[in-house]
């Protein structure tokens, strides 16, 4: 009813949510996984332009990020993921699974669509919470140049060497025939940096989350079957 407060404890893919705000009711959304709340907040912001959602649990510093590594590295992965709205590879379903095939090895994708023909290019983003060296960049290099990707982004709990940097630029720059801008095709970033603010340098982004069908205004869905 109006005014009431919905509460979908298990909330998943949200549908819940989305109409309980399409109704105007306060909601409270609760899931285990870091992936489910990523796919949330970016249903909302996509629906809604919906982006100060309070989440509690998440973590607010880089001490709580690497408790979180320390507890669960999938879920830290996609969490870290969530940061720069990448689509993880490993299964939106909760599964551990990583995709199998040729981009084995990378975590994430952003898409993101730069010219006439419609077609997304892709962002590859791998995410490291422990030790990092300049052999996992040239890795990440090779892949993306393998793949025919357009950029790679390397995210990690461990600040970056000097080594990583020479690597990193060393990949050059992916040209924007949209934009008419030049961006580093290799990225090095912090989840220091991240949660200061930092963000992925690259063209407009396409929505890189599949969707569920989303409640028709009016329709009251149960939360209970």
């Amino acid at each position: 009813n109006a005014g009431d407060v919905v509460l979908d404890p298990f909330c998943g893919c949200g549908t819940a949510i989305i109409a309980a705000e399409k109704l105007g009711r306060q909601w409270i959304g609760i899931d285990i996984t870091h992936l489910a709340i990523a796919l949330l907040r970016n249903r909302l912001k996509e629906t809604f332009n919906l982006e100060r959602v309070k989440v509690v649990g998440e973590p607010q510093d880089v001490g709580a990020a690497q408790q979180l590594f320390h507890d669960d590295a999938y879920q830290f992965q996609w969490w870290a993921l969530s940061l720069v709205q990448a689509r993880p590879l490993g299964g939106q379903d909760g599964s551990r699974e990583g995709k199998k095939g040729s981009d084995r090895g990378i975590d994430g994708v952003i898409s993101f669509i730069d010219d006439n023909s419609g077609k997304p290019k892709r962002a590859l983003v791998q995410v490291k919470g422990g030790h990092v060296s300049s052999a996992q960049v040239r890795d990440l290099r090779g892949t993306m140049e393998r793949e025919g990707a357009a950029q790679a982004v390397f995210i990690s709990l461990e600040p970056p060497t000097k080594e990583m940097e020479r690597e990193a630029t060393a990949a050059g720059f992916y040209h924007s025939p949209r934009w008419e801008r030049d961006y580093p095709r290799l990225q090095l970033l912090t989840i220091e940096q991240l949660l200061a603010g930092a963000t992925v340098k690259m063209p407009p982004t396409v929505n890189t989350f599949k969707r569920s069908p989303a409640a028709e205004p009016g329709e009251q869905m149960p939360l209970i079957g």
